[in-house]
């Protein structure tokens, strides 16, 4: 018998998400500027930073796992990789993969106000042709993936056996604006989304779950 779903989620007001920010780890002076540029100069753009509250989660994560190495495909101007790469070691690396040198200019100014430049290097160009230029053996704590989403699956498959045992991959979007569960909507993004969460489910080299952050989040871990 399939058991009905349980809808616990209380209504999304902008009251009880404004508490939610709340009563997260406040966004230092740099991430609220990276934050506010980003509307102000790119406001059509804007919805593709990452949610307000992924920030904070994000560097809780890098702590977490104790990552040293992580990679970021999907920079636009920084919010995620500054939030990451301060959350690092000193002698951690990030490797930042995007192909807008005007949108990472912002990503550039922000970790060097944050004195995080020399943990992040920048690598402008396809992201799957940089991830193939990767070491092929394990050897990534943590990945972040919020990029173009006809693309998630192709980076999944170089992700994966480049993850080190027991590492995370935080994959961005897997809701896709709460589209992925009508069967009316046949655009290439979410069709593309919902071949990638298929994909990620029966994936045996991983263990994942979906969440309902923002708008939605997936962590997968390495297993074996």
């Amino acid at each position: 018998m399939r058991i009905p779903p349980q809808d616990k989620r209380p209504p999304q007001s902008a009251e009880l998400y404004q508490y939610v920010l709340d009563h997260n780890p406040p966004l230092d002076a740099v991430q609220r500027g990276v934050v506010e540029l980003t509307h102000a100069r790119f406001p059509s753009s804007a919805g593709m930073q990452s949610a307000r509250e992924q920030g904070p989660l994000l560097a809780f994560l890098v702590r977490l796992t104790e990552a040293r190495h992580v990679v970021e495909i999907g920079v636009f101007t920084g919010f995620s990789s500054l939030s990451m790469a301060q959350a690092l070691p000193k002698d951690g690396r990030l490797i930042a993969l995007d192909v807008s040198e005007e949108w990472t200019a912002h990503a550039r100014d922000a970790w060097e106000q944050a004195g995080v430049a020399d943990r992040v290097e920048l690598r402008l160009g396809p992201a799957l042709d940089s991830l193939r230029a990767m070491p092929a053996e394990p050897h990534i704590d943590l990945a972040y993936l919020d990029a173009d989403k006809e693309g998630y699956p192709a980076y999944w498959e170089e992700l994966v056996p480049r993850m080190r045992p027991g590492g995370l991959i935080v994959v961005d979007n897997v809701l896709y604006h709460g589209t992925v569960a009508d069967p009316e909507e046949t655009g290439s993004a979410v069709t593309a989304i919902r071949a990638f969460n298929d994909l990620v489910a029966g994936d045996t080299r991983t263990e994942s779950v979906l969440l309902t952050v923002a708008d939605g989040l997936t962590l997968a871990r390495r297993v074996g």
